[in-house]
């Protein structure tokens, strides 16, 4: 096969240069994260309006919320890449690999926060800008820089700003906060334990590597998996004093109980495996962290629907 044959494969041309470098400051942002902390924002606008917002504010919210999270996580990756660069997972990010420079991270990241914050205040709500200001700093000083690498309890309160989009959601629509409000900002709180441990569970031995406190690092399995049962009740608890908070109908009920139910079922398959001695491979971690993600999509899929088709409880 000559260089002149037809059939020859051509290699592949690299991408341009400004867009690998515009791929790689997209990728500090973590989208997949954004599109979760996003899935939370709209149902509970729903909710607030009691039906269907301004498609307008809509828009306007979530592109306000993907530029706060951008933010968080751009800070994150800046602060974080000596303990990304130890873990096999998180190796290949920008800022690992010298695609983007820490100064130049520090500078996208503040860029973001200006300006998710002036679109708050221009597009929907002075309330909503500060929550979202208070969010970004939540995450980047008080997870980031001042928890994940002093005590194993990092993921629960650092977790509060991924909490923070609900408040965002309701606060764009109303220009106020509520009980209602809380009650499902608790919901994510005691959500985001059970949803990250296992994950952490699945990693420990990267976490280890890269000296991260991370409690199934620090502690047995068994006992990780406890803290998971634990929180994953006081998470289903707070999914039905919901109904109690705010006039909620059958629908949400009964997708709460439904939803529920299964996540405790398998958060205990997971303490009987642990209880029993099983590694990781039997124990089966991730079944839970991807469940997770699924319980949240409908539990707020169900808000969102509701008030839609209220159908009174009682």
């Amino acid at each position: 096969m000559t260089a002149l044959d037809p059939t020859a494969r051509i290699p592949a041309s690299p991408a341009p240069p400004r867009r690998r470098k515009a791929a790689a400051y997209l990728a500090l942002t973590k989208p997949r994260i954004i599109e979760l902390l996003l899935v939370t924002t709209v149902p509970v606008m729903f909710l607030a309006q009691g039906g269907v917002p301004s498609l307008l504010l809509i828009v306007a919210t979530l592109v306000g919320g993907a530029l706060s999270a951008g933010a968080a996580n751009t800070f994150n990756c800046v602060y974080d890449r000596d303990i990304d660069a130890e873990m096999h997972r998180t190796s290949n990010r920008p800022m690992v690999t010298g695609e983007v420079t820490p100064r130049e991270g520090l500078v996208f990241g503040a860029v973001l926060t200006v300006a998710s914050t002036v679109w708050f205040a221009v597009f929907v709500n002075w309330l909503s800008a500060a929550l979202s200001l208070g969010a970004i700093l939540m995450y980047a000083v008080g997870y980031t820089m001042v928890l994940k690498r002093r005590t194993a309890q990092n993921i629960v309160w650092g977790g509060a700003a991924g909490c923070m989009p609900v408040l965002i959601g309701w606060s764009a629509v109303a220009d106020s906060l509520s009980w209602s409000a809380v009650m499902l900002f608790l919901v994510i709180f005691f959500w985001t334990p059970p949803h990250y441990w296992p994950l952490s569970m699945k990693f420990k031995d990267d976490y280890a590597a890269a000296h991260v406190p991370m409690l199934p690092v620090v502690e047995k399995f068994v006992v990780v998996a406890r803290q998971i049962v634990a929180y994953s009740w006081a998470m289903v608890a707070a999914s039905l004093l919901l109904v109690w908070v705010h006039p909620m109908g059958w629908l949400y009920l009964v997708t709460a109980v439904v939803t529920g139910a299964l996540f405790l079922a398998e958060a205990h398959r997971l303490l009987r495996a642990a209880k029993a001695g099983e590694g990781p491979q039997v124990l089966r971690p991730m079944r839970l962290f991807h469940f997770s993600i699924t319980y949240v999509g409908i539990l707020f899929l169900g808000v969102a629907l509701d008030p839609l088709f209220h159908l009174p409880v009682g």
